[in-house]
C-alpha cells in the first residue's frame, strides 16, 4: 500500500522461475509421485537441470522426496500453499463488493490482507478515484507492526505472539513506527479494546491506514480489510468516521462467510 511508482522491470532469473514451475505442475491428482528421469521429462528439461531445481524446492518444502521409493511428490509447503489459495479464492470473492464500497464511500483506496509470518500480504486491492493516493498492489508485503491491518490480526492472536516479542527492537520504516515491542503490545490491546486499528505515517511517511478485522464461519479473525490514504486527507478528525465505514464493511464481508457475530 505504497505510493504509486512506476512498473518494475523483470527480475533475472526467470527461467529458473518457470521451470521450477513446470516441475510443479506435473504433479496431479492422477499422478502423485514421479521418478527423476519422467518427471524431467514430462517437464521438458534434463535431468541435471531438473534435479538441481527439485532441491531447492525441497529444501522449501515445496517438494518431498520418497526413502523408499526414491520418488518425488509435492511437499507439505506445498499443500499449504493450495489450501490457502482455496481459501483465498473464497474470501477474496465474499471481500470484494465491499472493498468497491469501501472506495466509493470513502474515495480512498481499499484492500484485503491476511497475516503471513510477521507480515502482511495484499489478497485484493480496490485503488481510489484521486490522482494522488494509494496503491494496494496484489502478492505485496508489509511487516504487519506497521501497518492497521497487521495490528488487527496481530491484536486478534491469529498467528501466534507479535513479531518481535522477546527481541530488544522491531524494524523501523519511518520515525513514527512502532519499534519497542512493549508498547506495540499496549498498542494491540487497544485495538483489542475498540474493534479496528489506524497506522498514522508509521508505514510510510505521509500515508494513513484504518483496518477492521474479518471473522470465519467460527468467529476467527481470518484477514483484515482497510482503507488507506494520504495524511492531508485521512487527517485525525475524519479517522473515527472511517473506522466505523470500515469495521461495518469487515462485518459485511464476514456475515458472508456465516459469521454471526
Amino acid at each position: 500500500m505504497a505510493t504509486r511508482t512506476s512498473p518494475s522491470l523483470p527480475y533475472a532469473g526467470t527461467q529458473s522461475v518457470r521451470r521450477a514451475i513446470a516441475l510443479l505442475k506435473v504433479f496431479s491428482d492422477e499422478r502423485p509421485e514421479w521418478g527423476l528421469s519422467e518427471l524431467a521429462r514430462e517437464a521438458r528439461l534434463n535431468k541435471t537441470t531438473a534435479y538441481r531445481l527439485l532441491t531447492a524446492l525441497q529444501a522449501e518444502g515445496m517438494v518431498a522426496r520418497s526413502p523408499e521409493s526414491d520418488a518425488w511428490r509435492l511437499g507439505s509447503e506445498a499443500i499449504a500453499l493450495g489450501a490457502l489459495a482455496l481459501r483465498s479464492n473464497d474470501l477474496v470473492t465474499a471481500a470484494r463488493p465491499e472493498l468497491e464500497a469501501l472506495v466509493r464511500e470513502t474515495g480512498e483506496t481499499a484492500s484485503l490482507e491476511v497475516l503471513v509470518g510477521d507480515e502482511i500480504l495484499i489478497l485484493d486491492g480496490v485503488e481510489g478515484p484521486a490522482l494522488v493516493g494509494a496503491s494496494s498492489e496484489v502478492g505485496t508485503r508489509w511487516p504487519a507492526h506497521a501497518t492497521s491491518t497487521g495490528k488487527v490480526l496481530l491484536a486478534a492472536g491469529s498467528r501466534g505472539r507479535p513479531p518481535g516479542r522477546g527481541a530488544r527492537r522491531l524494524r523501523r520504516l519511518t520515525p513514527r513506527t512502532i519499534t519497542d515491542p512493549a508498547r506495540l503490545e499496549r498498542e494491540l490491546e487497544r485495538v483489542r479494546e475498540r474493534g479496528w486499528a489506524t497506522a498514522v505515517e508509521e508505514l510510510e511517511t505521509g500515508y494513513v491506514a484504518v483496518g477492521a478485522p474479518v471473522h470465519d464461519h467460527a468467529g476467527r479473525v481470518l484477514a483484515a480489510i482497510s482503507v488507506g490514504g494520504p495524511a492531508a486527507r485521512l487527517t485525525a478528525r475524519r479517522i473515527p468516521g472511517l473506522a466505523r465505514r470500515v469495521a461495518d464493511r469487515a462485518r459485511r464481508v464476514s456475515r458472508r462467510l456465516g459469521s454471526v457475530s
